[in-house]
């Protein structure tokens, strides 16, 4: 065939440049591949007594389920906040230019991020087997002003409290610290000519300006924290696991109450991933794709991807 006849084959004979969409049979494949495992799955869970959903339509709205339901939420929400707070305080203080301050930080930072959030709720829960009485007063042999028994004044609730929080407060300082460095240099430069000190400087110009990156990983962090919180099962705190747990110790039915507690754990997560949505695209705004596309990818860098902690 010769090159004027490929052409007027390609064009149609008319001229015009006719558009072929290009195949993907690899494609078609893959989805029908997935269709099957997934239809397989579906059928395996209806088909399998074994999952006993009777079982879970029972026990999904049990008055010791929903009350785990909510210790949870209360858990989560007081932990954020503590982590919160004390994570911004951490993040200033790794950007201070005393050596001291900034490096108190960084060991904060490093001690719990590189320990186990499991091993920090056990110590926190046996504090008693190293500080028999905690006393809070002037240093080095000073008056005291309160002075307990470690049991009386850290039970579990407060322990696992403690834990969770100064733990994600080594994340959230990271993810602040982040923020703070987004912002221009040139901001904090013009406030100091302008006479405003750098604690000024910090509230007043560049933490607004920093939130826009702060605040979208931190809902990856809320996340991981809703989740982080079944851990607390280990110390017997009754959140949602433990809850499940002290029911199938009684009837045997681990498995369909494992279900009852996945299912609200997806429930509350999925609330959280609607919000999180909105506020990604309430601070994206002003954003090219590209733009966008970056900050996401920082944003679940720093944020842990809502896959929890260690």
């Amino acid at each position: 065939m010769s090159t004027s006849e490929l052409s007027e084959e390609r064009t149609g004979g008319s001229g015009e440049i006719k558009a072929v969409p290009v195949r993907h049979p690899g494609r078609w494949v893959a989805a029908v591949i997935v269709v099957i495992i997934a239809a397989s799955l579906i059928r395996s869970a209806i088909v399998n007594p074994n999952f006993e959903w009777h079982i879970v339509g029972h026990y999904l709205f049990d008055p010791r389920i929903l009350h785990g339901v909510v210790v949870t939420i209360r858990l989560t929400v007081i932990s954020m906040a503590i982590g919160i707070a004390l994570g911004v305080v951490l993040a200033v203080m790794r950007l201070s230019p005393n050596p001291l301050i900034s490096g108190f930080s960084w060991v904060y930072i490093w001690f719990f991020r590189g320990t186990p959030l499991l091993v920090q709720i056990l110590f926190w829960t046996f504090i008693s087997a190293l500080y028999k009485k905690i006393t809070i007063g002037v240093p080095f042999g000073g008056p005291s002003l309160i002075s307990a028994d470690a049991n009386s004044l850290i039970p579990i609730s407060v322990a696992v409290t403690l834990a969770l929080s100064l733990n994600e407060a080594a994340y959230m300082a990271e993810i602040v610290r982040a923020g703070i460095i987004s912002v221009s240099e040139g901001q904090s430069e013009a406030a100091q000519s302008l006479g405003m000190s750098r604690l000024q400087t910090m509230r007043l110009i560049v933490l607004p300006q920093a939130v826009r990156v702060i605040i979208p990983p931190t809902g990856n962090e809320v996340i991981s924290m809703l989740k982080n919180t079944s851990l607390a099962s280990v110390v017997a705190y009754t959140e949602l696991l433990y809850s499940v747990q002290l029911i199938y110790a009684a009837n045997y039915k681990q498995i369909p109450l494992l279900i009852v507690a996945s299912i609200w754990y997806l429930v509350m997560t999925s609330v959280l991933y609607v919000f999180q949505y909105f506020i990604e695209r309430r601070y994206g705004r002003g954003f090219t794709r590209s733009q966008r596309a970056g900050l996401r990818e920082r944003w679940l860098s720093f944020g842990g991807g809502s896959g929890g902690h260690d």
